[in-house]
């Protein structure tokens, strides 16, 4: 098991007490950082970081705060102040009405068999939807969105 799924596994959202997990790591890589966060990380320092930066660390996690390693703060703000800017990517194709319908579902977490008693269709028809809705959205799988956010569960399923 890597450093992720371990924090996962100690800190993530589907643990009932949770807890405070500082990643140290020597992968100044951002896709590390984002992945360590969601997981349930509250600190991401780098192997280098002095005594000082770990107390603070530590100090932050315990109180309920977090701490990232400042040369990765700075990217990530960096990183966020961009996106932040960019217009969000538009559907390659329209949404039809009913991609509509089963989108709004899927975001509110429903399983497909939800998701065709509700619109009474069948569960085959909701895959359709689906597989035309990732299509469409640019999804690269039902787990993860191209820039990288986790969909909810009701993809998978």
């Amino acid at each position: 098991m890597d450093g992720i799924e371990a924090t996962r596994q100690l800190a993530g959202p589907a643990v009932a007490d949770p807890l405070a997990v500082i990643v140290i790591t020597t992968f100044d890589l951002d896709e590390y950082v984002h992945a360590a966060l969601e997981a349930g990380a509250r600190g991401f320092l780098l192997k280098d970081a002095g005594p000082d930066l770990l107390t603070q660390a530590i100090l932050a996690a315990a109180d309920g705060g977090a701490l990232i390693a400042p040369s990765i703060t700075a990217r990530l703000l960096a990183a966020f102040a961009d996106a932040a800017r960019q217009p969000p990517p538009q559907p390659l194709e329209p949404l039809t009405a009913r991609e509509e319908e089963v989108l709004l579902t899927v975001a509110r977490g429903w399983t497909n068999h939800e998701i065709a008693d509700e619109l009474q269709i069948s569960v085959s028809t909701v895959k359709t939807h689906l597989a035309a809705l990732m299509r469409k959205l640019r999804a690269r799988n039902r787990s993860k969105s191209p820039c990288g956010h986790t969909r909810p569960a009701a993809w998978k399923g």
